[in-house]
């Protein structure tokens, strides 16, 4: 049997064996391999990485085979694979890590449930807001199915590592090559917040509809540049290498209207979402006017200390017909740690339309087209947020 023949074959059985590789610990390995292709185009640099999650996922993984299961593995691959018995220069079960020869003395046992430890990957590379349409998927209706939890483990099995759902530097320590386990630490991988939102058309009867379009044109001189909150938590800061747009923050009889629909639709939205009701302890409204240019790179409504409290996001889309502005999609990300995963939703605005969803949800929005320029043509919003 040749070194590349067992290397196959032992890699196909312990695949298949719960005890040595966990479902747990296969869906981490395939987040870190889709994670290395997402931050670099480079074949070589993806090889690279594919190259050190082998060697140290390899040798960990062949110390739990041996350790559980001695020459019985070796029984069964050449059970499997229709080889005769004769291993090359030696008939004890050798280690195998990958990249090397089978012919190498196996290392002292390791108890079955050490945490496998993975390799350093860089993150993903920011993407700039104007993603191409083409690539997008279509905003489905409704938010996306929960994923379901792992299976639960035979009491016998070995548990798979415990890995906390939280904020962690991406410099994760490496132990030296000469240690006992002969791997890497375990990267604590953060939560993915998987991209929410629900739709709903026809918001607005029509003739609130067409007062609050007059009301808006009416009141374009007291529209505002739009302001952004500081990394340090401070208000009322203008950066147009982030956001650009101007708003309204008084709304008139306007609020009372759109907050009222909002109270009646919510239980069904949060029913949606899977979220329990709560109540609402304050509320912010505001008309935002985006012309020729104007955009909303990717953020969270919640990420400073000073809106922590926001819970449920909304934002209604209007404008003048007929429309004269292109662009100005919504983009609802899949996130974890602030960061984009690279699975979105795209919602293309529509008149008397709204949309929902959780303030943690990293979204940002398309620049926008508006050949006349004219305020009367911009795309208008009557968005707000819901304070738990």
């Amino acid at each position: 049997m040749t070194a590349k023949q067992f290397l196959d074959a032992f890699s196909e059985s312990l695949m298949q064996d719960e005890r040595i590789l966990s479902p747990r610990e296969r869906e981490l390995l395939m987040s870190i391999l889709q994670n290395s292709r997402l931050a670099s185009n480079d074949a070589q640099t993806q090889s690279a990485v594919t190259a050190v999650i082998a060697r140290s996922v390899g040798e960990t993984v062949a110390q739990r085979a041996f350790s559980l299961l001695g020459v019985s593995i070796v029984d069964q691959i050449l059970a499997r694979s229709g080889i005769s018995a004769g291993i090359e220069e030696s008939t004890s079960a050798p280690t195998v890590r990958a990249g090397t020869a089978p012919n190498v003395r196996p290392p002292a046992p390791q108890p079955p449930n050490a945490p496998m430890e993975a390799p350093i990957v860089p993150p993903p590379a920011p993407q700039p807001p104007n993603i191409s349409l083409r690539s997008a998927p279509k905003a489905p209706s409704g938010p996306r199915p929960m994923e379901e939890p792992p299976a639960p483990q035979p009491p016998n099995a070995p548990q798979p590592p415990n890995i906390r759902h939280g904020v962690r530097s991406a410099t994760a320590r490496q132990s030296s090559e000469n240690s006992s386990h002969g791997g890497v630490e375990l990267l604590e991988v953060p939560e993915i917040k998987p991209a929410q939102g629900v739709v709903l058309d026809e918001f607005l009867a029509p003739q609130e509809l067409d007062e609050l379009v007059r009301f808006t044109l009416a009141h374009e001189a007291e529209f505002q540049n739009s302001e952004v909150i500081s990394p340090t938590g401070d208000a009322g800061m203008i950066n147009y290498s982030h956001r650009r747009s101007r708003v309204l923050m008084d709304l008139g009889k306007h609020q009372d209207v759109i907050l009222e629909r909002v109270r009646h639709v919510l239980p069904s939205v949060l029913e949606k979402f899977g979220l329990e009701e709560f109540p609402i302890t304050r509320v912010e409204a505001q008309i935002t006017a985006s012309n020729d240019g104007d955009f909303f790179r990717a953020h969270s409504d919640d990420a400073q200390e000073t809106v922590s409290s926001r819970y449920i996001t909304f934002v209604y889309f209007f404008h003048r017909d007929p429309r004269q502005f292109d662009g100005g999609e919504l983009l609802l990300h899949d996130s974890r740690d602030h960061s984009k995963t690279g699975g979105y939703q795209t919602i293309v605005p529509q008149q008397n339309q709204i949309v929902f969803f959780p303030c943690s949800v990293l979204h940002e929005i398309n620049p926008v087209k508006c050949a006349s320029r004219a305020f009367a043509d911009s795309r208008f919003t009557l968005n707000g947020w819901l304070h738990k």
